[in-house]
């Protein structure tokens, strides 16, 4: 999760009406087309081009004969923060135009498989309350499934996650995205991963005892002794290892001691977007041997390199008011919001996502990308990805820059399922 506690701007996207497309054998081709001549992306006026981003009828009939198996959303904290009455004030059954999800727009983009994330921020390592700030987070996943069972249902593993998908259900799995979430504690990890938790995201923002993170100082020059043991601790269990937010010295040693793929799930290509969040090719070229898979993060600071630029001097100053304003987080976010006033930085368009899954594709192959939009977690969209239900719109454009449609499911959802069935291959009582 990136940019969690700063106040997400508000989207600026009509929503229009749609039919439902839910049959409880799965989707419809012509169902979704229906719907797409409703939902389908244009840009405004002023872009020169209405229809730069209409979906085609062999897109639409790409995107609905296969799934969507996105690898990070961050709705539950967004459903934790903005509702105090959960799901009964924040109902996903009806628009959520304050949000990139809902249930309508997960049915519009046929998202049929997703890692829910449980972000929880990394100041409860200080507040002492990571593990069980956690256990509230997925507490509050199994929540929504038993709120909405005809829509959503608990995946653990790839056989849950197709059958679930073959049932028009959306199979949720849980991500928790930081290894401060278990304390330093391994029985932690395991009663984390007994309530279904399926990744962890070895750092979120800051380096830990045992692993290095992107934008932090290092400690250990990527993991620990003890490091190694959450890894193969996570491998026995069958739980996938994120190295999104890891440092690359920690993506280096991962790949080393993982015996299982592992996974960078909401992450970009450096080489695009020089951006310590992004993997640089170093890593991407050693991921064939691991097996694992980049899910490609939509967020504009992450993809779009002028914006990249703008973020990393954002990150600069934060740190540096922090060491100005040591006891006045008040005073920190004033200046910061006043410099953010006058460094904007650009949305890109889609276009630019497709970038980075080529950028993936040319170094790692086309086996080892996905998707992982950050979706809830972020606070500016490309033009043509603003939501859930927009995720068509990479399937016409990979078709448009030639694509089969066996390489575009595996972008969608294949490369992920593979991951996740050999994972399970890898663990043992």
């Amino acid at each position: 999760m990136d940019f969690k506690l700063q106040q997400h701007q508000q989207q600026q996207h009509q929503q229009q009406q749609q039919q439902s497309i839910w049959a409880c054998s799965g989707w419809f081709v012509a169902a979704l087309l229906a719907s797409w001549c409703l939902l389908a992306p244009r840009l405004e006026a002023q872009e020169g081009d209405k229809n730069r981003y209409q979906v085609s009828r062999r897109a639409a009939e790409i995107h609905a004969r296969g799934y969507v198996f996105d690898g990070h959303n961050d709705l539950p904290w967004e459903v934790r923060t903005k509702a105090t009455r959960g799901f009964d004030e924040l109902d996903l059954s009806k628009p959520q135009p304050g949000l990139h999800t809902d249930i309508e727009r997960l049915r519009a983009g046929n998202v049929g498989a997703q890692f829910w994330s449980v972000f929880v921020p990394v100041d409860t390592i200080a507040e002492g309350n990571a593990f069980q700030t956690t256990k509230e987070q997925i507490e509050l996943v199994h929540k929504m499934i038993a709120r909405y069972p005809e829509v959503f249902e608990l995946a653990l593993d790839a056989q849950d996650v197709e059958r679930i998908e073959s049932e028009g259900k959306i199979a949720s799995l849980i991500g928790m995205e930081g290894g401060h979430s278990i304390e330093g504690s391994i029985g932690k990890l395991r009663q984390l991963h007994a309530m279904g938790a399926r990744y962890m995201t070895l750092t979120h923002t800051d380096t830990l005892e045992w692993a290095d993170s992107a934008t932090d100082v290092a400690r250990s020059d990527g993991l620990s002794e003890f490091g190694e043991e959450i890894v193969l601790e996570m491998n026995r269990l069958g739980m996938l290892i994120d190295l999104s937010h890891v440092s690359p010295a920690t993506m280096h040693d991962a790949l080393r001691v993982s015996r299982a793929p592992v996974i960078f799930s909401h992450s970009s290509a450096r080489a695009i977007a020089d951006h310590p969040r992004n993997v640089p090719d170093e890593v991407l070229v050693e991921l064939p041997k691991n097996g694992g898979v980049v899910m490609i993060n939509f967020f504009s600071g992450f993809v779009v390199p002028e914006s990249a630029a703008v973020l990393l001097e954002q990150s600069a100053l934060r740190k540096a008011l922090k060491s100005k304003y040591p006891e006045s987080k008040e005073q920190q976010e004033r200046e910061l919001k006043q410099w953010q006033l006058k460094h904007p930085y650009p949305a890109g368009q889609v276009e630019i996502i497709v970038d980075h899954i080529e950028h993936v594709i040319r170094v790692a192959g086309i086996d080892h990308v996905g998707l992982g939009s950050d979706f809830d977690g972020i606070s500016k969209l490309p033009v043509g990805i603003e939501d859930v239900s927009k995720y068509p719109v990479l399937t016409e454009l990979l078709l448009r820059r030639g694509y089969e449609e066996e390489a575009i499911q595996k972008i969608l959802y294949g490369n992920i399922l593979r991951v996740l069935r050999e994972s399970t291959k890898v663990a043992r009582p």
